[in-house]
């Protein structure tokens, strides 16, 4: 069958300077004829994103509170629970990723049929990349691609997109609640057999003064979820 909708999911966690333009873009993507249905899973946020939220009058939001924080990966399983769509996205609210590039990551599931498509920020040559974050990543992706055979540029991407069967098939069995989430979803996805396709995205990262949650802790903690969920 066709599909029809898709859901975009967008975590949330102290983003009160982004989350009105985020949803402003958000709700202008093209994303190619197909329904559109947002939801945001607040992380139990402390900086005011919590009651811009709760204030919200739009029927067309499904909002999620967290009682508790957990990080990115509990937000993001709640959020693919509460999904409806045929092809679930995942969004960032920070910014950094534009959501005009959506149809970016759409377009080889609906043309060609991939089940699973990353949006990479190294097939187009960038300045706005820091050296540290990228080196981590660019090293974590070369371990994974050995690890599960996969031909990927960009393991810990925000944007992936992802056939509702396909998620399903490796849904049941995340576990991880942070960080972890980037690699531990892209070592299942493999072992279950799914290749990944890939589409060049642009990239504007914010600093840590700005709100980047991403440190040093949470690259060990990606590493380690890299090492652990290819091999069980």
């Amino acid at each position: 069958m066709a599909h029809q909708k898709v859901s975009i999911v967008i975590p949330v966690y102290n983003e009160r300077t982004t989350i009105e333009q985020v949803l402003q873009q958000v709700r202008a993507a093209d994303v190619l004829g197909l329904e559109k249905e947002i939801i945001l899973v607040d992380d139990k946020s402390t900086d005011g994103t919590t009651e811009f939220l709760q204030k919200s009058s739009d029927p067309d939001l499904k909002i999620i509170f967290r009682d508790i924080n957990q990080g990115k990966g509990a937000a993001l399983h709640a959020g693919f629970a509460a999904a409806s769509g045929d092809i679930i996205v995942i969004q960032d609210a920070d910014l950094e990723y534009d959501p005009a590039e959506i149809k970016k990551v759409l377009k080889p599931i609906l043309a060609n049929g991939e089940k699973i498509v990353y949006g990479s920020r190294y097939l187009v040559p960038s300045t706005h990349l820091n050296f540290w974050h990228s080196f981590f990543n660019k090293f974590f992706t070369r371990i994974a691609n050995i690890l599960v055979s996969q031909k990927i540029t960009d393991i810990m991407t925000c944007y992936k997109a992802f056939d509702r069967k396909s998620l399903q098939k490796v849904l049941t069995s995340l576990q991880s609640k942070r960080f972890g989430f980037e690699p531990e979803i892209t070592a299942k996805a493999s072992r279950a057999g799914f290749r990944i396709a890939e589409v060049p995205i642009s990239y504007q990262p914010r600093t840590k003064t700005e709100g980047k949650h991403m440190n040093f802790k949470g690259q060990l903690e990606s590493l380690w979820a890299l090492l652990k969920y290819s091999f069980l």
